[in-house]
């Protein structure tokens, strides 16, 4: 992408402080970029990422082809637009509580938000768009661990190990959800329709370890895994380990 696209999207992201016309110059446009910004993420919440298309949200509006480009115009920036958008709907509650219980909130909101919009985990993170809403959030989420300790780089690192757990997390959820979908049975329905096979080549003692512990985990979640309670369980043990970084330091004046 050209410096040119790249301030392009800026402005648009940013129209509201920056005072940057809706759309091109010419005839009186029907859809404010608002609009085609929600047009686009409803077209990527029934359909995914993969399958979305600047034709698809044109046709939901009903507007041709190349009328949507003259309010947004490439896809990459469209979708860049609706990132921002969805990270705008979620309200920034109040920080309360230690840092911890900060930190468990950020990872929840970002978990709900992946689970109303999946094809969130099919964008490109490696240079995320700078808007507003990505902006107060990036605020938000480092004033939950301000004071606790941590130097200014172990705060942005903080918050990115916490975020990228919690987004392999929902993708994972989000993708056995979607096999569960697909297939049009469930677990358990799955399991019992392979437990016969498995039964003869995994018999009685042959694997003895996996055997007790997977007895017991799909007894627990009725189901190959839970990925809620996975989820729950390893930000607590993330969190432990930062709580670990915290306490091995010395104190002030010891």
């Amino acid at each position: 992408m050209e410096k040119q696209d790249v301030d392009r999207t800026l402005s648009l992201m940013w129209r509201r402080a920056l005072g940057v016309p809706q759309g091109s110059r010419g005839p009186r446009q029907r859809f404010s970029v608002d609009e085609v910004i929600r047009a686009g993420i409803a077209v990527a919440d029934e359909e995914g990422l993969p399958a979305f298309s600047m034709r698809k949200v044109a046709d939901r509006l009903g507007l041709k082809l190349m009328s949507i480009y003259t309010y947004v115009p490439s896809r990459d920036e469209l979708i860049g637009l609706m990132v921002d958008d969805v990270m705008g709907e979620a309200e920034l509650p109040p920080h309360r509580g230690d840092w911890r219980e900060r930190l468990t909130v950020v990872a929840r909101q970002m978990w709900d938000e992946f689970h109303r919009h999946p094809w969130l985990l099919q964008v490109e993170q490696s240079r995320p768009w700078i808007g507003p809403n990505g902006s107060d959030r990036w605020e938000w989420q480092l004033t939950a661990i301000e004071g606790a300790g941590f130097t200014d780089l172990e705060m942005d690192q903080v918050i990115t190990l916490i975020s990228d757990f919690t987004m392999a997390s929902a993708r994972a959820d989000v993708a056995a959800r979607r096999a569960a979908e697909q297939s049009g049975i469930s677990d358990a329905e799955w399991w019992a329709v392979n437990a016969p096979v498995l039964d003869r080549v995994m018999p009685p003692g042959a694997y003895p370890i996996s055997g007790r512990v997977g007895t017991t985990a799909g007894e627990e979640y009725n189901a190959v895994r839970d990925s809620e309670r996975s989820f729950r369980f390893g930000l607590d043990r993330i969190l432990d380990g930062i709580d670990h970084l915290l306490a091995s330091r010395p104190r002030a004046g010891g």
